[in-house]
C-alpha cells in the first residue's frame, strides 16, 4: 500500500529514503508528510501552488496546538529543502514563515502527601498471584526510585542488580540520557524495599536475569507495564486528571515523569522552608537528577509546586469561563 498519493508522492518517498540513509528515525516524518500529502490532494495542488500563503493556510487547517503545528510545518520545510537540493524548485517557499508562539507548559506536580498516597496505592493494588506479583513489585520499586531519588523511568528499568550496593546504600546509574554516569545515595526505606524484592526473586528462583526489575517470566520490566500500573493507581487515589488546555496554557495531567518533577520541586521547597538557599543546592540536585548542565536543574526553581499549580489552574479556569 502506497504511503503517499499526491503528485509529490515519488519525491516524498525519495526524501524518506534519504533520511533513512542518514540514520534518522522517519516515523514522525512520515506521519507529518502523510497529512501534507492529503492536503495537496484536497487542494488539487500543483507546483505553481507553492507560495507562502498556501502553507499558512495548510498550517491553519491543522487541528493541533501551536507546538504540533510548528513541528508539522518544520517537517514540510525540511522536505522542501530536499526539493531545492534536487533542483526541483529554486527556493524554499517556507523560509520566511515564522513559528507560532508556543503554549506555556505547566507540568503536574505531586505534593509530598500525594506522592505518599500514590506509593501506598501502588502497594494496595499489587496483585498477589504468582504470575503478577513479581512484576507489580518491580513496578513499585520503579515508582519508588522516581519518587524518592528522582530517577528517570528508563534509568529504573535499565538498572542491573550489580548497580545496587546495599551496604553503601547507593545505586550506580550508567548510560543515562546525557551519557553522564552517576552514583547516588538512596534512603533507608528504599533500600529495605529493594532488599525485599531481591529476597522475593530468590524465593521464586527468578535470579537469572541480571536486571534489577523483572516480571515473573524474568523478562525486562517495560514502560508499557509500568504505564498500566500507574494509570490504575492514579484512578484509585482519585488523581486522574486529563491534560487541559486553557487559552495558551497547557496544564499537563499526571504521568510517571511527574514523580521525578515532584522530587526536584519538593526538595527545593523543603530546603527553602529550612531557611537555606535552593540555589546553593542545585549542584547536588543536578547530580541526583543526572543533568549535564545546571541550567536544566535551574528550571525547577521556576516550576510551581502542587499548591501553586492548583491555584493557577483554578484561576485560569475562572478567567476562561468568564470570557
Amino acid at each position: 500500500m502506497k504511503r503517499f498519493n499526491s503528485f509529490l508522492a515519488e519525491q516524498m518517498e525519495d526524501f524518506i529514503e534519504y533520511r533513512l540513509q542518514l540514520g534518522y528515525s522517519v516515523r514522525d516524518m512520515v506521519n507529518h508528510l502523510k497529512i501534507f500529502d492529503r492536503y495537496l490532494i484536497e487542494k488539487n495542488a500543483i507546483w505553481a501552488s507553492f507560495n507562502p500563503l498556501f502553507f499558512l493556510e495548510f498550517r491553519s487547517s491543522l487541528n493541533y496546538e501551536n507546538r504540533s503545528k510548528n513541528m508539522g510545518l518544520r517537517m514540510v520545510k525540511m522536505f522542501f529543502n530536499f526539493l531545492v537540493r534536487k533542483d526541483l524548485i529554486q527556493e524554499n517557499p517556507l523560509l520566511e514563515i515564522a513559528q507560532l508562539p508556543k503554549n506555556q507548559i505547566v507540568p503536574f506536580i505531586f505534593s509530598p502527601e500525594e506522592t505518599d498516597l500514590l506509593i501506598k496505592g501502588v502497594i494496595k493494588l499489587m496483585r498477589k498471584t504468582e504470575q503478577s506479583y513479581l512484576g507489580d513489585f518491580s513496578a513499585y520499586i520503579s515508582f519508588l526510585l522516581m519518587a524518592r531519588c528522582g530517577l528517570r523511568i528508563s534509568e529504573t528499568l535499565n538498572l542491573l542488580k550489580t548497580n545496587y550496593m546495599p551496604e553503601e546504600r547507593t545505586i550506580y546509574i550508567e548510560k543515562t540520557k546525557f551519557k553522564k554516569d552517576r552514583l547516588i545515595p538512596i534512603p533507608k526505606a528504599v533500600v529495605a524495599e529493594i532488599n525485599n524484592l531481591l529476597n522475593l526473586r530468590r524465593l521464586f528462583d527468578k535470579e537469572d536475569n541480571p536486571l534489577l526489575l523483572v516480571k515473573n517470566d524474568q523478562t525486562k520490566l517495560s514502560k508499557s507495564y509500568t504505564a498500566i500500573r500507574f494509570k490504575e493507581v492514579i484512578k484509585y487515589i482519585n488523581l486522574d486528571q486529563p491534560r487541559k488546555v486553557i487559552g495558551t496554557t497547557n496544564f499537563c495531567g499526571p504521568s510517571h515523569h511527574s514523580l521525578r518533577h515532584a522530587f526536584a520541586v519538593n526538595t527545593l521547597k523543603r530546603i527553602k522552608l529550612q531557611g537555606k538557599s535552593p540555589q546553593n543546592a542545585l549542584p547536588v540536585l543536578a547530580t541526583y537528577m543526572g543533568h549535564s548542565e545546571y541550567r536544566y536543574t535551574t528550571k525547577y526553581l521556576k516550576v510551581l509546586d502542587a499548591e501553586h499549580r492548583h491555584q493557577m489552574f483554578d484561576f485560569s479556569m475562572s478567567m476562561h469561563e468568564g470570557i
